[in-house]
């Protein structure tokens, strides 16, 4: 027996303690991954083919980090993602890329999405039409600019008039303030070109078994009336010719036969500025059935201007802004990345890890693809350290330390023996 065996065993130990006081430490860190010190034998170099060498003792041959999946807590910050499955953020600090798990992220004065240590995350931004331009991965930057808004263009409705509803005979002239002039109604918001609302309303009246009247009005105003507070005419221009109504006609099975495609509606408003409304009025699905007048859907493709009032990111990774007038726009797009060999990237601490030879290559994609896990928006991986088994490894570590001194107080009992003879 030598000293040598019981000061490599104590070294060992030592490391072995310091691996799990670190992750003893780290059990509340946020994306952290333990690590694991593992050991080899050691041995004296010789020539010999003896099998009765008794070795030298230990060494710590590597501390290796264990990327197994953490818990998942949710949070109450929408930009707090947690990764379920493979990868890392790519995260960026001025141009040197190192790769994270802590999906802790907030935004910044200037509209970047950085973390704790304003590190950038980094992903594929998208364009004004919120499309997602794949190149290579940039800062993520989130635009806080209100919406512009955007002028109906397509007034859609699927709707069932009453073929039991009796003709009128003498047609009487359409009043929308009379109800006696027309069968049913129905009504929804179209919008001008500076996002302003406007109230547009079609009316039906039967003239014939199987044909109806289709009159509209627009903020409750009928075709050549006079607007109240500049005096000026309004026009509302529906398929046909001004001031007539657009017909629709019915075969003997409810199905609308004319007109068979959209009609152009056009709206001429007091305000110049925002005149004329020009859009789609697609009827083409309505039918004339047995059963009271309904609305199924209506629909239309306006919007007002409108402020964010929120983020939310999707599980491949989406960025979506939520706007007051309940719009949702694509802002861009979290990419992550993986490593054939995770155990090879080398820590940098403040969670970071950067490529290495020995790891790879990074294999950069959005979540969801390949081998990339998906992402779970306002929750946080938590880290993988199981305190329990770790208090437990360090009582183990503790007694084989003590083990070790225990050799050396041994060996140098033997070696006081020898001095005494």
């Amino acid at each position: 027996m030598g000293f040598q065996h019981g000061l490599s065993g104590i070294s060992a130990a030592a490391a072995n303690l310091d691996v799990i006081g670190n992750n003893i430490a780290n059990t509340n860190t946020v994306g952290f991954k333990q690590s694991q010190a593992q050991f080899s034998e050691v041995f004296a170099n010789s020539l010999s083919t003896s099998n009765r060498q008794a070795g030298m003792g230990t060494e710590v041959s590597t501390i290796a980090q264990q990327f197994t999946q953490g818990n998942i807590s949710t949070t109450d910050n929408p930009l707090d993602i947690a990764i379920n499955g493979k990868g890392f953020f790519r995260m960026s600090d001025a141009g040197n890329i190192s790769y994270s798990r802590n999906g802790q992220f907030h935004v910044d004065s200037a509209g970047f999405i950085v973390n704790a240590n304003n590190l950038n995350l980094t992903g594929f931004m998208a364009d004004p039409a919120g499309k997602i331009t794949a190149a290579t991965p940039t800062n993520l930057k989130l635009t806080t600019a209100n919406l512009a808004p955007q002028a109906t263009s397509s007034f859609t409705s699927e709707l069932n008039l009453d073929s039991r509803t009796p003709v009128s005979v003498p047609i009487s002239a359409f009043d929308a303030t009379d109800p006696t002039t027309y069968a049913s109604t129905t009504s929804g918001s179209i919008f001008d070109s500076l996002g302003n609302s406007h109230i547009f309303s079609l009316f039906f009246q039967k003239n014939d078994t199987n044909s109806w009247n289709a009159y509209a009005t627009v903020d409750g105003a009928m075709d050549g009336a006079m607007d109240e507070d500049s005096g000026l005419p309004i026009s509302i221009k529906l398929g046909g010719a001004e001031g007539e109504p657009q017909k629709f006609t019915f075969d003997k099975d409810g199905v609308l036969t004319t007109p068979d495609k959209p009609v152009d509606v056009f709206v001429t408003l007091a305000n110049d500025t925002v005149s004329p409304l020009k859009f789609k009025l697609d009827l083409t699905k309505a039918t004339q059935f047995g059963e009271k007048f309904s609305v199924n859907s209506l629909v239309q493709d306006g919007s007002s201007s409108a402020r964010l009032a929120g983020f939310s990111v999707s599980e491949d990774g989406m960025i979506s802004g939520n706007y007051t007038n309940g719009a949702v726009r694509t802002l861009g797009q979290t990419v992550l990345a993986n490593f054939s060999n995770p155990q090879g990237l080398a820590s940098l601490g403040g969670n970071q890890w950067a490529e290495t030879a020995s790891s790879g290559q990074a294999l950069v994609g959005p979540p969801q693809s390949g081998t990339l896990g998906s992402l779970q928006s306002a929750a946080v991986e938590d880290s993988n350290v199981n305190l329990t088994d770790e208090l437990v490894n360090m009582i183990t570590a503790q007694r084989v330390y003590q083990a070790n001194a225990k050799s050396i107080e041994t060996q140098d009992a033997v070696l006081q023996t020898l001095v005494n003879l």
